[in-house]
């Protein structure tokens, strides 16, 4: 006959763990912060580059605030100090800057960039960041199908910056949306209004959905949809960077998964001498074949003029080789200086089409150095990251995490966008460059650490004992 007790051995229920509401405030102040870098140039079209701006540097004392409050841990010793002394060159070259009020302002808008890019690594976890970059991008795609959709079935045309409808045909490089969505041989710019912009962040959203599939996050046949509709949109712009971009980032993770495999030392040295046969040997193809590749992608040999724009930029570099003349990540076309000095489809140009060229033109071979510095550190950091198996005892068993594919996977976008596009220099190319470079350094490991832990406790979670 059974015995009833009133001290069962299990433990009595409780309720499951969850999230803290100071906690998912945060995250989506974070994930509010990521769509304001994501969207870039899509804000300045929308309500004017001083209101934008406004919000911009706003958005910045908010976040200096929640980080006083929140005061997460930070190991000061260990900061992304490259990429914090490009910025500290970029601040001292308005001592000798031929546009002194172009160079405070955008370098104003570069410290703010950066601050948001430590900020968001400082007070979420490897998961949460992933999850809030993932609910950014959902937010930036699903505005550029709505708004690409609303043009057609309201406006029925093109429409100019600031929601204005044209009064006669423009050049169709000013218009804000062109009006293609149901147009198959047309390009469409999404919230953008640029093809070019439309197609990298689309190849990000690919990078980062992937990852957390892979991670099994929850939901995920809708984690495919939104991947098919950012493989439908990367189409669509008919960006050849963004094509070139997206087969960089399938190579690179090939070799990290292939790095993987490894089981004995020097196993990992024949890969990376085959790799580097096979890269010099792509290299060569595409240098001498440029003509035919550029011509299947629909775009001249010449990467549609950048060319010209290259050597009009090389001219005046040659004044100030050094040291530069003056930061100035956009160029502002108000600039007496930049203002008609390079015009393509009679707009003036505000970049050079290289982060490179750009970097040298504004602060010279010292910062080109910097940067190139910065960006070693942070690839090196990135690679082993990723291939590396997550390891801080004895045990040489604990599973990869697929997060950790996304940092060298988003510096490959950002190194091959960089030969034809500035747009790693601000905006999300720089904001996610200086997050991944800190976080990787604060964190080398998913899940362990002081920072990774006590972000866990204030979710709600127990501390991990292992690697996830």
């Amino acid at each position: 006959m059974a015995v009833h007790t009133k001290h069962p051995a299990s433990a009595p229920p409780v309720a499951p763990v969850r999230e803290k509401t100071s906690h998912l405030l945060l995250r989506g102040w974070c994930v509010f912060v990521l769509v304001l870098a994501l969207g870039g140039t899509a804000w300045v079209l929308a309500v004017g580059a001083i209101a934008a701006g406004v919000v911009t540097v706003a958005s910045g004392i908010v976040s200096a605030v929640v980080w006083l409050v929140v005061r997460p841990p930070v190991q000061g010793r260990r900061m992304p100090w490259f990429a914090l002394g490009y910025v500290a060159w970029a601040g001292l070259s308005m001592l000798w800057s031929a546009w002194l009020a172009t160079s405070a302002l955008t370098w104003l808008l570069l410290v703010v960039t950066t601050f948001q890019g430590l900020f968001v690594a400082a007070v979420l976890t490897w998961r949460d960041i992933i999850r809030a970059l993932a609910s950014g991008l959902k937010w930036i795609i699903g505005l550029s199908i709505v708004f690409e959709l609303a043009v057609s079935w309201i406006v029925h045309g093109p429409l100019l910056p600031g929601f204005a409808v044209p009064d006669r045909t423009y050049d169709p490089i000013v218009y804000w949306s062109r009006d293609n969505f149901f147009d198959i041989d047309g390009r469409i710019q999404g919230i953008f209004g640029n093809a070019n912009l439309l197609g990298g962040v689309m190849v990000l959203a690919l990078i980062v959905f992937g990852a957390r599939y892979a991670a099994r996050a929850p939901r995920r046949p809708l984690l495919i949809a939104w991947m098919a509709v950012a493989a439908f949109l990367l189409i669509r712009a008919g960006s050849a960077t963004s094509f070139v971009a997206l087969a960089a980032v399938a190579v690179v993770l090939g070799t990290v998964l292939l790095m993987r495999t490894a089981r004995r030392p020097g196993e990992r040295t024949r890969w990376y001498l085959l790799y580097a046969a096979v890269a010099a040997v792509g290299v060569g193809v595409a240098w001498f074949g440029r003509d035919t590749l550029f011509g299947l992608l629909g775009r001249s040999a010449d990467l549609t003029g950048r060319e010209e724009i290259w050597a009009r930029v090389l001219d005046r570099v040659a004044e100030h080789p050094v040291i530069g003349w003056g930061f100035a990540t956009p160029w502002l076309p108000w600039e007496p200086r930049f203002d008609r000095w390079i015009v393509d489809h009679g707009q003036t140009v505000m970049q050079a089409h290289n982060m490179w060229l750009d970097v040298l033109l504004q602060v010279g071979v010292v910062g080109v150095v910097l940067l190139a510095l910065a960006y070693l550190a942070f690839l090196w950091r990135a690679w082993f990251f990723a291939i590396d198996r997550p390891r801080f005892d004895l045990r040489a068993d604990r599973p990869y995490s697929p997060l950790t594919l996304v940092p060298t996977l988003t510096g490959a976008l950002l190194l091959v966008q960089g030969v034809s596009e500035s747009g790693p220099l601000l905006v999300w190319g720089w904001l996610l460059f200086v997050l991944f470079a800190f976080k990787i350094k604060q964190a080398p490991l998913v899940g362990v650490g002081p920072a990774e832990q006590s972000m866990a406790i204030e979710r709600g979670e127990q501390p991990q004992a292992t690697a996830p």
